[in-house]
């Protein structure tokens, strides 16, 4: 494939509906069309199939066959039935598993269309019938599924939520793919960690405690859309680790720390829009409460000094104030509010660098001086941001150059080029490369109960 049709295909799934789709599909330039230059012998075929196509064909299914020139997308140039039929088949009489009723699909006209197919001579008429009803199932399928139950996961806007696709969109992008069988195999609609997940839950080899921790993990990646944008980045709690995305797929990861069992990472989403060089650390209350005022009472103002804090008055306000005004044992009790941030530099537990995506719980992605942690295979040690192993990697990747090395002053901003979209997820199920489960602990505890198994 040469690079400019590999850009093609991209941006013809991605972005599901570009013009430039229908030109392609209806040249025939697009793999999986009717070939242009059909045998005499399939002209006939092709010809009645046309015009059974033009006749039978509803009309939200109208749009896209008109712009491929009425080719069949599920009929083969010999009238040969795609094996791509059987599984679509396959995967929607077992929709229970993503949570949508099968009857809900209608399968039972594309189940009927295809068991009245005899050996004999290809019949156009019920070829046509095979093919439409093939279409109107699978675009049903991608809409379902885009638009089933998920696990909660709390999105900055709409915008990055599973976007639910017209059905010519659906059908522009199955016929953009290499192969139909591919795409259904990886479910391309879907995130490409979604189809092995599922492979998994319909072993039924497997134990009812695993089959219960995949679905509960089955849900979480349904909160995520497939292919949001050119980039993004997804961060995997459960696995304490940051992996970066480029045209659907992982370009490289990195570890990471995040938060504590009683200071969880949420699940979430939101647009990483600058970085702050330099940064402070503004700490939380309930740490200024449980940390900082009891090292004060029991080491001294010292303290403060020596771990390069300081005293402001209050959270709308920059003025420092002396350590020595504030009542330490009331701000431990909880009957006083009092801020208190870290300085850059030294041991500023911001390291050199944050990632901001604004959000009401203040999760930003960070650096670290305490590097041994990512030492660790349990990294679950944070506030609930995420702790970087490679700050300087990931902003020259968001920024598509090296991040300053020298700036004039605290907390100074650079705003991303583009904005690109974060994920926060929690999986303690994964698919590895090499094709194997990788099963997790669930340190969160939310996996309890699991997922309700759907009973076939």
């Amino acid at each position: 494939m040469t690079n400019a049709a590999g850009i093609r295909r991209g941006l013809l799934v991605r972005r599901l509906l570009a013009p430039a789709a229908f030109v392609a599909v209806a040249a025939g330039l697009v793999p999986g069309a009717w070939p242009l230059g059909a045998a005499p012998a399939r002209a006939e075929v092709a010809d009645t199939l046309t015009a059974e196509l033009v006749r039978r064909a509803p009309g939200e299914l109208k749009p896209f066959y008109a712009a491929r020139g009425w080719r069949p997308l599920w009929i083969g140039p010999a009238g040969q039935v795609r094996p791509a039929v059987q599984q679509l088949l396959g995967q929607v009489e077992a929709a229970d598993i993503d949570r949508i009723r099968p009857g809900r699909l209608k399968a039972g006209e594309l189940r009927k269309a295809f068991d009245r197919l005899t050996d004999g001579p290809a019949d156009p008429e019920a070829l046509a019938r095979v093919e439409l009803a093939a279409s109107k199932v699978y675009a049903g399928w991608v809409k379902a599924l885009r638009a089933a139950p998920h696990a909660p996961m709390q999105y900055e806007t709409e915008a990055l939520a599973p976007a639910i696709p017209t059905t010519t969109a659906a059908l522009v992008a199955l016929a953009a793919a290499a192969s139909p069988e591919d795409w259904l195999a990886r479910m391309g609609w879907m995130h490409p960690w979604y189809a092995p997940l599922r492979a998994a839950l319909l072993d039924r080899g497997r134990g009812e405690a695993q089959r219960r921790q995949i679905a509960a993990n089955l849900d979480r990646v349904r909160a995520l859309p497939a292919n949001p944008a050119d980039r993004y980045v997804l961060v995997d709690a459960g696995g304490a680790r940051l992996w970066l995305f480029e045209q659907g797929r992982p370009v490289g990861s990195m570890k990471v720390v995040v938060g504590k069992p009683d200071n969880q990472t949420p699940m979430m989403a939101g647009f990483i829009r600058y970085a702050i060089l330099n940064p402070y650390w503004n700490v939380p209350p309930d740490l200024v409460r449980q940390r900082i005022a009891w090292n004060v009472r029991d080491k001294g103002l010292g303290y403060l000094g020596g771990g390069g804090y300081e005293v402001l008055a209050d959270w709308d306000s920059e003025r420092v104030i002396d350590p020595a005004t504030v009542d330490w044992q009331a701000v431990e009790d909880g009957r006083t509010m009092v801020r208190v941030r870290q300085l850059p530099g030294g041991s500023n537990f911001m390291g050199r660098v944050k990632f901001e995506f604004p959000n009401p719980q203040g999760i930003y992605l960070h650096d670290t001086p305490e590097k041994n942690l990512m030492r660790k295979d349990e990294r679950t040690a944070s506030s609930g941001c995420v702790r970087l192993e490679d700050a300087q990697r990931l902003g020259r990747w968001l920024m598509g150059k090296p991040l300053p090395r020298k700036v004039a002053g605290p907390e100074t901003r650079v705003n991303l080029p583009e904005l690109v979209p974060v994920y926060i997820t929690y999986l303690t199920v994964f698919p590895e490369s090499s094709g194997a489960l990788a099963f997790r602990a669930d340190p969160y505890g939310r996996d309890g109960g699991g997922a309700q198994l759907a009973t076939r």
